[in-house]
């Protein structure tokens, strides 16, 4: 363009000017062009070779870590453990059989239509009866607990996992400091202790239950939305002490041994809430 100008331009002192803007343009521009360092070509083929390695390694973990998550790595399996599972399987089954043919205990009287269960005993290796029974009272973890109603159906699948819960019938202060202390519920797979009246009655407002107060007795007098609102809460885990968690022997001397304790679950509820 400015080759164009001066061509066609009459006037010699604009073509002077002309000329003076061009040098001083191409000064510029040969003044701010970078410098590019030159780098030697073994050095080159150097990086290029580490930057494939280390492209190479990322792969493989990322194929790695798909694989583990795929599924569970291998465990060595003892073959003690085998047969100790598989004795307590047998003898599940073969105690399971027996209080079929037994007839069941009469139902307690209304006033304890109310218990709470709790499991204190491990799990592995018992029969795959016993692992469902417990998987729907939701006793999944040692030393939770969960609020049942009492009746014929429950009774019986409370003779099938007795060697492993401890249950009873709770009184109004033990309801109280089980939801006051550990009441939680889950939103969106969250976890939120029920410290709001506001959140209850979103969630539990169309069932009566709009305030902790309703929900406590609600879950006390066993009343027509019991179930909604003990499914509304999650189940309890409960504190166990150092020495009773570590010692099998402890375990059994401050909590005692599974099976009914009627009013004494109480007990149990003070030393682990």
């Amino acid at each position: 363009m400015f080759l164009f100008v001066c061509v066609y331009a009459h006037d010699n002192q604009l073509n002077s000017i002309i000329i003076i803007l061009i040098f001083c343009l191409l000064d510029y521009l040969l003044r701010d062009t970078k410098v590019i360092k030159l780098v030697p070509e073994n050095l080159l083929k150097k990086r290029k070779k580490y930057q494939a390695i280390k492209a190479t390694e990322a792969k493989l973990a990322l194929l790695q870590k798909r694989k583990v998550q795929k599924g569970r790595p291998l465990r060595f399996k003892r073959l003690e453990d085998f047969l100790k599972h598989g004795k307590r399987q047998h003898r599940d089954e073969r105690r399971i059989q027996r209080a079929k043919e037994r007839p069941l205990t009469d139902l307690p009287p209304p006033k304890n239509s109310l218990a709470f269960i709790v499991r204190i005993r491990e799990i592995k290796g018992v029969s795959p009866k016993v692992m469902k029974i417990l998987h729907m009272f939701r006793l999944r973890k040692i030393f939770s607990g969960t609020f049942l109603r009492i009746n014929k159906t429950s009774l019986r699948m409370l003779k099938t996992v007795e060697p492993y819960v401890a249950w009873g019938f709770p009184n109004l202060k033990s309801v109280r400091e089980l939801i006051l202390k550990r009441g939680q519920a889950r939103v969106s797979k969250r976890k939120v202790a029920l410290t709001d009246n506001a959140f209850i009655e979103e969630h539990m407002g169309k069932h009566g239950i709009i305030c902790l107060e309703d929900l406590i007795h609600e879950i006390y007098s066993v009343g027509k939305n019991f179930k909604a609102a003990s499914q509304f809460l999650l189940p309890f885990k409960l504190s166990v002490p150092r020495h009773a968690a570590r010692d099998q022997v402890g375990l059994l001397k401050d909590i005692g041994a599974p099976g009914p304790r009627a009013e004494d679950i109480n007990k149990v509820i003070r030393q682990l809430n």
